[in-house]
């Protein structure tokens, strides 16, 4: 509401001051509420700005900046190493994958070629984000609608993801284990490493799976608390530049792992003539939280088959990439017992020495949980990026709440909003 501040002795101010937005509290009959930022169901650090007529939404202005942290300048001043421990903090509901997309387009900026231990190795990662992602958001939104049992089996299992990341790259949560052309280590074990992810989705992922879906897919409240809210069209997604589950939920037939295959994605990834993993796109056509719902579970299940083809094809020889530019990380081994890695250690890790990017810029992009993860590159011939830019989905996705929500009750903003995954840190960067 209006205020004014009285003029205080000395000052002589006389300052009247409104609530944000006077167009709407000037408004009649209508109400303005702070959705936020700092409230349980958003999950993060968003404002959502409502104008309320009754109990529906008629207006909503959404405010991000509230985690900004420099993320796309900081890649000005970290070398093409040391920025994925950056990165990683985007999108941290799926660490490894921020890690993954990164490094595939400095690759393609350097024309690195990748390993095919190190191909199949990634996409395995990059699946295990992907099932850590869809499960942190089928669990949330849930619990946002009152199913504390079903983020309890999602989150569950996450755990158990934590732990194959913290035994592969040393670190739990923020893993920052991909190198250019390779990783910082190999797996430390294949066999442990394979019992490990084997009884991660044949046995506790199969019965999570199973269990959210007895839960919640027939569940007379979630279902009536979905179905129909937050709908929009195949050609209204396009147009706003949605893309993941958000669009194919809507009927959009696109995911880079089909249209612009990479990793073990693309034919013939080993060089001897492999077959590219097969998997199903799943596509919804009604494009409203209840499908967004049901294309992250059927895509837990293609992630799951995914990493079940890859497991036994785990290749031996160097899960770095051979090339001879001083352009990869050297072994351990290398580095203590050979005076040609030593000096190539020191080279790559020592300030204003390191990495000489090609002079050029490039586009790479892979299909994240939530969308198309890319980042445009302009490299100079210096140890770091001229510039880096990020393609965030969940930005993207965002845009597409205050249409999705007008015209629906206040208690719909909760489904609508977790239906969409919003990572404040990835909308700020």
């Amino acid at each position: 509401m209006p205020f004014t501040l009285q003029p205080d002795e000395g000052y002589g101010l006389d300052i009247e001051t409104t609530e944000y937005l006077d167009d709407h509290v000037k408004t009649p009959d209508r109400w303005v509420l702070n959705f936020g930022p700092q409230h349980p169901a958003t999950h993060t650090t968003l404002r959502l700005v409502l104008e309320l007529d009754g109990e529906r939404i008629a207006r909503c202005t959404p405010h991000i900046g509230y985690l900004h942290s420099g993320f796309e300048k900081l890649g000005e001043h970290h070398d093409y190493n040391q920025y994925v421990c950056t990165i990683s903090r985007m999108d941290y509901a799926s660490p490894i994958v921020n890690d993954v997309a990164w490094h595939h387009a400095v690759e393609k900026l350097f024309d690195v070629q990748l390993t095919p231990r190190c191909k199949v190795i990634r996409t395995i990662m990059c699946e295990l984000g992907r099932i850590q992602n869809h499960l942190l958001c089928i669990g949330a939104a849930g619990l946002d609608l009152g199913a504390f049992t079903g983020f309890l089996y999602g989150f569950n299992e996450r755990e158990r993801i934590y732990d194959i990341l913290d035994y592969v790259s040393g670190q739990r949560f923020h893993p920052d284990w991909t190198r250019v052309g390779g990783a910082w280590r190999d797996l430390p074990d294949d066999e442990v490493f394979i019992r490990m992810v084997r009884d991660l989705i044949d046995v506790r992922l199969a019965t999570a799976v199973t269990d959210i879906e007895t839960l919640l897919n027939r569940n007379r409240i979630f279902v009536d608390r979905l179905e129909g809210v937050g709908a929009i069209s195949a050609a209204d997604a396009i147009a706003w530049g949605a893309t993941g589950p958000i669009a194919r939920a809507s009927g959009v037939r696109r995911d880079v792992r089909k249209d612009d295959p990479y990793l073990c994605f693309a034919p013939n990834w080993d060089g001897n003539g492999a077959d590219a993993v097969s998997f199903i796109v799943p596509i919804a056509s009604t494009g409203d939280c209840l499908a967004r719902y049901l294309v992250r579970v059927e895509e837990l299940k293609q992630s799951i088959s995914i990493i079940r083809q890859l497991l036994d094809r785990i290749p031996k020889g160097s899960i770095n990439s051979t090339r001879n530019d001083k352009s990869t990380l050297p072994g351990k081994g290398d580095v203590y017992g050979s005076i040609e890695g030593t000096i190539q250690q020191f080279e790559l890790i020592m300030h204003n020495r390191g990495f000489h990017a090609p002079v050029g810029e490039c586009y790479g992009a892979i299909e994240g949980p939530n969308g198309e993860l890319g980042y445009h590159i302009v490299g100079d011939g210096t140890r770091c990026p001229f510039r880096v830019r990020v393609r965030p989905p969940i930005f993207y996705n965002f845009q597409l709440f205050p249409k999705l929500i007008e015209g629906h009750q206040l208690a719909d903003a909760v489904a609508v909003l977790g239906s969409l995954n919003i990572i404040a840190a990835e909308l700020d960067r």
